[in-house]
């Protein structure tokens, strides 16, 4: 029980610390830096001027907001703009399968911004996003039985809020990154509890001699499986929470840490899944399909990682 206990206590400690020094300090300023470019039209103006390339990969026009904010602000971020899709009937079924492949391929900023103050290298990533993204689009836009995208661009913000003085906005954003932060600690703190539960059980011994010889052929190393699994247990936030108390205790370098993002930096996990799913029933509808197309453009980014690093 004592050791039961302990655990707990790691657990919210290592959480706490996490949530506070780490995540709250870089999703205070990127979402306020995020809120004025929305509130100012640059991000509609972005959008307009993207929406062309993007109808060749089967996204909408709205695409564009999803993938700036799941790699500027975080992996929920993109949930807003998946709403609006899910209700816009001028967007095909494919248009939406489209969209949340792109999503689930790339790079969450709330786990790459923290990750980048250890050594991952964040244009990289982004590149490798935006490019494996586009190729699980299209794949999932043919899957769902897209055979054009609509040119029709729907600007996400309605209102322009061009008077708004820049101070008010700022704070504006600050405090929904703040939000974000506080409601990401309860979940993190369970999931980096179960995760230490694992490896005071030897599950996670387990796993590594099992998955280690294969991850390292491919050089990975087999203290990676650590973070692999929590990824697939807890989502990407408790993996990130991983990754910097492995790097922290000098356990991965730099290199692996790039060389494993490539495969395990996505919101493709049961806790983005789950979030996404419920964002409406056509986003559910095609949801097979972007999966599909998400798995393959995943598969074709880790190999880019493995090339690059």
């Amino acid at each position: 029980m004592q050791t039961f206990i302990q655990l707990m206590l790691d657990s919210g400690k290592t959480g706490i610390e996490l949530s506070l020094y780490v995540l709250l300090p870089i999703m205070v300023i990127m979402m306020a830096i995020m809120n004025v470019l929305d509130k100012k039209n640059i991000l509609n103006f972005v959008a307009k001027g993207f929406a062309p390339l993007l109808i060749l990969f089967g996204l909408p026009g709205l695409g564009v907001f999803a993938i700036l904010q799941i790699l500027l602000i975080s992996f929920a971020a993109p949930v807003a703009t998946l709403k609006i899709i899910d209700n816009d009937e001028t967007i095909s079924d494919a248009g939406v399968a489209a969209t949340l492949a792109a999503i689930l391929v790339m790079a969450q900023a709330n786990a790459a911004f923290p990750l980048a103050a250890v050594g991952l290298n964040l244009p990289v990533s982004m590149a490798t996003s935006l490019i494996s993204g586009l190729i699980a689009s299209f794949i999932s836009f043919k899957a769902a039985g897209g055979h054009h995208a609509r040119a029709a661009y729907t600007p996400l913000t309605q209102k322009v809020e061009q008077s708004k003085k820049l101070i008010p906005l700022l704070f504006e954003g600050g405090e929904s990154g703040l939000n974000i932060v506080l409601k990401s600690i309860p979940p993190l703190i369970i999931a980096v509890f179960f995760v230490n539960i694992f490896k005071a059980t030897g599950v996670i011994v387990l796993l590594e001699q099992v998955f280690g010889p294969v991850l390292t052929l491919v050089g990975i190393p087999a203290i990676a499986v650590l973070p692999i699994v929590t990824k697939f247990i807890a989502g990407g936030t408790a993996m990130m929470a991983i990754i910097l108390d492995l790097m922290k205790d000098g356990l991965m370098t730099a290199t692996e840490l790039n060389r494993v993002a490539g495969f395990t930096l996505n919101p493709l996990d049961p806790v983005g899944l789950a979030i996404f799913v419920a964002t409406g029933p056509r986003v559910a509808k095609v949801v097979k399909p972007a999966i599909f197309g998400a798995a393959l453009g995943i598969l074709f980014r880790g190999m880019m990682h493995l090339i690059i690093f």
